[in-house]
């Protein structure tokens, strides 16, 4: 491997998944992650859980943060799962979730194969931290 494949970026998709029309967080979210270094792209609003996959698939990213305010959390994310799995692009990809989630679901998301569930305040360096030990490395 050389030693520009070695020092790539970690690629990031930062999107917003059904109705939820509040994406300050995810543009909090996007410009920190792009002060740490990674590459990252926003999907803008309204995205449908296909358009998210289509997105990671051809952008080939390591990290998926999906941000989610509207309550659609276990109806949508299962959706992004099966399709990132339908691609075999689901063991490649880091998947996060972002938004008020209840511990309850956040298990059930855990289980279903989410990384880890971000609430409101987790602080900035935390969730750094956790991509840069945790995103897929890359052949």
């Amino acid at each position: 491997m050389s030693a520009d494949q070695e020092q790539r970026a970690i690629r990031c998709l930062i999107a917003k998944v059904g109705l939820d029309g509040h994406d300050r967080g995810a543009h909090v979210i996007a410009r920190a992650f792009r002060d740490a270094g990674f590459e990252v792209i926003y999907s803008g609003l309204h995205r449908s859980p296909d358009e998210i996959v289509q997105a990671a698939v051809q952008e080939d990213v390591d990290v998926l943060g999906i941000s989610i305010l509207s309550g659609a959390h276990m109806t949508l994310v299962p959706k992004i799962v099966d399709g990132l799995e339908s691609y075999g692009a689901f063991e490649d990809t880091l998947l996060l979730v972002g938004g008020i989630i209840p511990d309850d679901d956040t298990a059930e998301l855990k289980e279903m194969g989410v990384a880890e569930v971000f609430g409101p305040g987790t602080p900035m360096e935390e969730t750094i931290r956790f991509v840069r030990d945790n995103a897929p490395e890359r052949r």
